[in-house]
């Protein structure tokens, strides 16, 4: 396999992203609990859930994008307990801090650092992680999510504006994620090459585009590619 640059998906391939979410929504439950407690008692999970989902179908043009979303969900919360839906700015903060401490999979930062020595990377996600509050962004040459692009993963568009801003063809970058949807059938149909990080084992269950090489983690991934 020949390729010049990597593109990298983050969440649930350098981190796992599940313990994150939940840290961040316990960090805006207290703001809540200290500030307005109303909206703990009228907004359970379950409750959230379906408002989430109603958020997403009256804003479809947005679903890209989940900090938006995140944040019109708390401006909801507020304004239907009757209190000033401005503050949702302020909780957001407090639940976007806390998702970016995120706590890496064993050996993800030695072998990103590795990996950056020999070739350039970019990180394409559909998360909102901030690579430099997360203290990685020395290792990639830029970061490009779907909120700053206007369209999700496995949209082509956002690898091909990931390729043309690294300046190199599609066919010679190599795509690394954990989806088999997003990331690997994402971007081998926009004409890149594709790498799956496959934690369980699953196996391949579609009928076009394997991806080239698979492990079990970033780690063992990257240990694979730099003895290429």
């Amino acid at each position: 396999m020949s390729f010049k640059a990597l593109t990298l998906d983050l969440d649930d391939t350098l981190w796992p992203i599940a313990p994150t979410i939940q840290a961040a929504e316990a960090a805006a439950n207290a703001w809540f609990a200290e500030h307005a407690p109303v909206v703990l008692e009228a907004w359970n999970e379950g409750g959230r859930l379906l408002l989430r989902n109603r958020v997403v179908a009256a804003f479809p043009d947005q679903r890209h994008d989940l900090g938006f979303l995140r944040r019109e969900m708390f401006r909801q919360m507020l304004a239907d307990c009757g209190l000033d839906d401005r503050r949702a700015a302020e909780v957001y903060e407090v639940f976007i801090a806390e998702r970016q401490r995120v706590t890496l999979y064993p050996g993800a930062r030695a072998a990103l650092e590795k990996l950056a020595e020999r070739y350039p990377l970019a990180a394409v996600s559909n998360g909102n992680a901030d690579l430099a509050r997360i203290g990685l962004d020395q290792h990639f040459r830029f970061s490009l999510s779907a909120s700053e692009h206007g369209a999700a993963k496995p949209d082509p568009g956002i690898y091909l504006a990931a390729c043309k801003r690294l300046g190199i063809d599609a066919g010679e970058v190599l795509h690394v994620g954990d989806d088999p949807h997003t990331d690997v059938l994402g971007a081998r149909r926009a004409g890149l090459r594709a790498a799956w990080i496959n934690a369980e084992g699953t196996p391949w269950e579609h009928d076009e585009h394997a991806p080239e090489i698979e492990a079990a983690s970033f780690a063992e991934l990257v240990e694979r590619l730099l003895l290429r």
